[in-house]
């Protein structure tokens, strides 16, 4: 017997409600699941890059080595610049630090970071 995966479009929620859940995310490792899937909504569907690029910097920068989190950062990044075409410069050496950790030690960071380096590679003004 085979499982079924199936995926779900993840909404943007409210400003507010991102920033409370990915603060305290930050906080409690218990709150794992619940802050994945406000990052990865609100890369995919949040129209304010500016917001987005600063909470996947938030989560890449200040998440323990280990954390799910950080590749998770990494990958919400390329998610932004294929959305929108650029990113900050912060936002791109955090996407290059990721990948660069994870190539060395995936368990300090897994491979969605490099699969977010990817989507940031496809834009050359970028670099």
């Amino acid at each position: 017997m085979h499982a079924h995966l199936s995926f779900h479009n993840l909404p943007a929620l409210p400003h507010d409600v991102v920033a409370g859940t990915l603060e305290r995310a930050l906080g409690d490792r218990a709150q794992q699941p619940e802050a994945a899937g406000v990052l990865v909504g609100s890369a995919l569907n949040d129209d304010e890059r500016e917001f987005v690029e600063h909470w996947c910097v938030q989560v890449g920068t200040r998440a323990v080595s280990g954390s799910p989190r950080l590749g998770l950062a990494g990958l919400c990044l390329g998610h932004t610049a294929r959305r929108f075409g650029r990113l900050g410069d912060e936002a791109v050496a955090l996407a290059c630090s990721l990948a660069a950790r994870a190539e060395v030690d995936a368990s300090d960071v897994d491979g969605r970071a490099l699969d977010g380096l990817d989507d940031v590679r496809s834009f050359p003004h970028l670099w």
